[in-house]
């Protein structure tokens, strides 16, 4: 997917987005291309759907939030009555080289995100990635999330681990909910973190990306929402 692709498909989707962040979306290719030559974080087959594979994967989240939160992607986005509100606080988890926390930083400006992961190498291209998109809503932390003092409005990740491995780490860390980007067949995987932590029942939410867009790569792609 080039550049030109996705700014079509973003164009539509998201018609709000403004030009300053088109252009920052437009500088993600060359900036990863750049520091995944030094550090290698996204495979050299990968790099090449850049936009298909990390980031229009990763806006998943926002097009869940858009179709089935609005308000909350309104205060995100500091829309409306929400451009006066305090800032969400949202943590990505395992962020890698930024996935999908600056895709996420770029579209929601009024949100303040920490990108945390416990492989330095991989927080090194974050930063610096972020650094060279100038957002002044990121901030990265090489740590294990068990060791973050703040709690966080919402945690999002991006396929790090089976769910009942990731709430241990989560626990005690998120005052509203979870955004997690998975792919596959979950059914067994959400039932078996809902009796194992003994999740109420409808707290857990399945939503196929597919449902928003039609793409071979994301027919088994899911946002899932596990509301506080």
């Amino acid at each position: 997917m080039t550049f030109n692709e996705f700014k079509t498909i973003l164009e539509d989707k998201f018609p709000e987005v403004t030009a300053e962040q088109m252009a920052q979306f437009e500088k993600m290719d060359a900036l990863y291309r750049d520091w995944n030559s030094k550090i290698n974080v996204v495979s050299r087959k990968d790099i090449d759907e850049l936009y298909r594979h990390h980031v229009l994967h990763s806006l998943g989240i926002a097009a869940y939030l858009k179709t089935q939160m609005p308000d909350v992607y309104d205060r995100l986005r500091g829309d409306g009555p929400y451009s006066v509100s305090q800032p969400m606080k949202i943590l990505d988890l395992g962020t890698g080289g930024g996935f999908p926390g600056i895709p996420l930083a770029v579209m929601f400006p009024h949100a303040e995100f920490t990108l945390c992961d416990s492989i330095g190498k991989k927080i090194i291209v974050a930063t610096e990635v972020s650094k060279g998109l100038e957002l002044k809503n990121v901030k990265t932390v090489n740590a294990r999330a068990e060791s973050l003092p703040e709690t966080f409005d919402y945690i999002v990740s991006r396929a790090v681990t089976s769910l009942d491995n990731f709430m241990p780490w989560v626990k005690g860390k998120y005052s509203e909910g979870i955004l997690y980007l998975k792919g596959g067949d979950l059914a067994e995987e959400i039932s078996t973190a809902m009796a194992k932590f003994k999740m109420r029942k409808g707290s857990v939410h399945s939503w196929p990306i597919s449902s928003w867009i039609s793409d071979e790569f994301f027919e088994t792609k899911q946002v899932i929402y596990i509301e506080k």
